[in-house]
């Protein structure tokens, strides 16, 4: 596996640490052994004829630098310093980073890719060729083809998932975004069925969506041939956001909840439920839509605005 590592002219002390690192020929050549195989220090003043210490100076060089591993582990004679490579590629941006100017990565994750749910019949989760599993029954909800959902439906609870922080290294996080396709749910459907569909960050609360209904008088941009007239077929885009001055959703300020109170930290998964709160005025359940289902070909996306 790929092990790279990216930066730009804003990591100043980091470029000059590889800088150093680099400019040896002998330390080259340890990186070209920790390739193929971890060694230890003695190994590698023996496969360069170079004395022990003058070994283990390159190797903290390199260590510092990022580049390499060195762990300490039991030997047969007493401890050992076991080295093996960090880094396959580096990349270095010859560029800096305008202040100025937001930049944004984004993260779009299936539909079926929850980590923990808590349904109510109605319920059931469905791909572009029909339900998987049992309708009104859990079953469906851990089947390892639940992956494939388009379609995840129920009267109360939540649905919860783990998105990956892909917020770059030493930028500061202006807002946080999720975009989603919703709407109520009824059996099979009713287009006055309110519902009010909240959404936590890391368990905090972000505000809440009042979905008018449950949508099936017509069928859905997206919604595929084998879905049944007579049942759900597409929602509303919903977008909540999280910035400095609070949250919105639709672009309405809602709440005073700001992104830095979220708690997102860096290699942390970001924690997104969406559901029903059970002292809601209108718990009327939530339809999630994918890319193969509803008006919009999107699966759940995550930003990050940086």
């Amino acid at each position: 596996m790929s092990k790279p590592l990216s930066l730009d002219l804003s990591d100043t002390q980091e470029i000059c640490n590889i800088g150093k690192a680099l400019s040896s020929p002998v330390r080259l050549d340890i990186l070209k052994l920790l390739y193929l195989e971890s060694l230890s220090i003695v190994e590698i003043s023996e496969k360069l004829c170079i004395a022990p210490s003058s070994a283990a100076l390159h190797v903290k060089m390199l260590e510092a630098a990022g580049l390499i591993n060195a762990e300490v582990q039991p030997g047969t004679r007493g401890a050992v310093k076991l080295c093996s490579r960090k880094r396959d590629t580096i990349n270095i941006e010859l560029t800096d980073v305008a202040q100025n100017v937001h930049d944004m990565v984004t993260v779009d994750m299936p539909v079926g890719a929850y980590s923990i749910c808590e349904v109510k019949p109605t319920c059931g989760i469905a791909d572009e060729n029909g339900a998987i599993g049992n309708e009104d029954s859990m079953t469906g909800f851990y089947m390892p083809e639940r992956f494939k959902a388009q379609l995840l439906w129920s009267a109360g609870g939540y649905v919860e998932y783990r998105f990956p922080n892909k917020l770059p290294k030493n930028r500061e996080l202006q807002a946080i975004s999720f975009v989603a396709e919703i709407c109520s749910e009824a059996a099979n459907y009713r287009e006055d069925w309110k519902s009010e569909i909240t959404l936590w960050i890391n368990g905090i609360e972000c505000g809440t969506f009042l979905s008018p209904g449950d949508f099936g008088a017509r069928r859905g941009r997206y919604t595929p041939k084998a879905w049944a007239a007579g049942a759900t077929q597409y929602g509303l885009l919903t977008c909540w956001s999280v910035r400095r001055d609070g949250c919105y959703i639709n672009e309405k300020r809602v709440g005073d909840v700001t992104v830095e109170e979220l708690g997102i930290l860096p290699d942390k998964a970001i924690i997104l439920r969406i559901g029903n709160k059970d002292d809601a005025q209108y718990v009327g359940g939530f339809n999630i839509f994918g890319k193969k289902f509803g008006d919009y070909p999107q699966d759940l996306v995550l930003s990050l605005e940086y």
